[in-house]
C-alpha cells in the first residue's frame, strides 16, 4: 500500500492547519501545491507563510527524498495578489518587509534544501511565481505553461531572486529580454533558452514528474546535498545578497509614481502609462 499523508509531523501522523498549501507524501516523495487555484495561486503573505511552514516539515522528515512544487487547478502561480492589497509604511506601499521577513527566507530555503526540489509547472508562472519555480533544482513544464517577469510592466524590479537565477538559467543576454520586455515566454522556448529541464504533454506532467521524483528519491541523498552545494557555491555565490538588494530596491520602485500607474493600470486591465516619475 503508498503510504499517503498531508504534511504530517511526528508519530502521530497529526495534520497541519493550512489554508494555502497542500503537501501530499507519497513514496520517498513531497508534492507541495499552492492551493488557492480561485486566484491563480496568487501569492499572499499567508501563502508565504505556510509554505515556508510545509517546507520545512518535509525537510525534516527523513522518510521524504525528494520534494515536488507545483500548483493547484489551471496555474503554478500568478505571482503577488495585487487584488488583495498590500501593506503601507508611512503612506507608502511597503513591499520591502514581506519581502525580507517572507518572501525572501523562503526562496532562499528552496534554493538551499538539502534534498531535490522540483518545479512541475502546470500553467502560467508569474512574478514571483516564476521566482519560485526558478529556485528550484530542476522544473519540468507542461506544454501549455508560460514563464512572465511581469514585474516591468507594472513599473517594479526583480525580486524573488530572479536577478541572480535568471542569469544562472540563460545567461545575460537572455535574462536581461526576459526582464526588459516582460513578455510571456512559452514552454517550448522555455525549453530552447535553457531556463527549463523538460516540457511535456499537459496530461503527462503528473506522471513525468512522479517518475523523475521517484527515481531521485530512490538515489544517494548525501549525492544530491553535495551536488547542490557546490552548485550553489559557483551559480548562486552571494544569493542572500542578491535577495537583500532586491528587497531594496524594489521598495524604492513602490515609492514611485510608475508603480502606482502600474498597479492601477493592471487592476483596471489597460495599459500604463509610464512617466519615470
Amino acid at each position: 500500500m503508498r503510504d499517503e499523508r498531508y504534511c504530517a509531523r511526528g508519530p502521530t501522523m497529526s495534520v497541519m492547519n493550512l489554508e494555502t498549501i497542500e503537501c501530499r507524501r507519497a513514496d520517498g516523495v513531497a508534492w507541495v501545491i499552492l492551493n488557492r487555484p480561485d486566484a491563480l495561486n496568487a501569492w499572499t503573505p499567508q501563502l508565504g507563510e505556510e509554505l515556508t511552514q510545509a517546507l520545512d516539515d518535509v525537510a525534516a522528515d527523513p522518510e521524504v527524498r525528494a520534494i515536488v512544487l507545483t500548483g493547484a487547478g489551471r496555474a503554478f502561480s500568478s505571482g503577488a495578489d495585487l487584488r488583495a492589497g498590500m501593506q503601507t509604511s508611512n503612506g507608502s506601499p511597503d513591499v520591502g518587509t514581506p519581502l525580507r521577513e517572507i518572501y525572501n527566507p523562503l526562496i532562499l530555503r528552496v534554493r538551499t534544501l538539502r534534498k531535490p526540489v522540483i518545479a512541475a509547472v502546470n500553467g502560467p508562472a508569474v512574478g514571483i511565481g516564476c521566482s519560485l519555480a526558478l529556485a528550484a533544482d530542476l522544473i519540468v513544464a507542461a506544454g501549455s505553461a508560460y514563464f512572465l517577469m511581469a514585474f516591468v510592466n507594472i513599473g517594479l524590479g526583480l525580486d524573488g531572486g530572479a536577478s541572480q537565477s535568471l542569469v544562472a538559467r540563460v545567461g545575460h543576454a537572455r535574462a536581461f529580454q526576459i526582464a526588459y520586455l516582460g513578455e510571456r515566454l512559452a514552454a517550448d522556448t522555455a525549453l530552447n533558452w535553457g531556463l527549463v529541464n523538460e516540457v511535456v504533454p499537459d496530461d503527462q506532467l503528473e506522471a513525468t514528474v512522479t517518475t523523475l521524483a521517484g527515481r531521485l528519491a530512490a538515489g544517494p541523498p548525501g549525492s544530491y546535498a553535495a551536488i547542490k552545494r557546490t552548485i550553489n557555491d559557483r551559480a548562486y555565490a552571494g544569493f542572500a545578497e542578491v535577495l537583500e538588494l532586491e528587497a531594496v530596491v524594489q521598495q524604492e520602485r513602490a515609492e514611485s509614481k510608475d508603480f502606482a500607474e502600474g498597479v492601477l493600470a493592471f487592476l483596471q486591465k489597460r495599459p500604463a502609462k509610464f512617466t519615470g516619475e
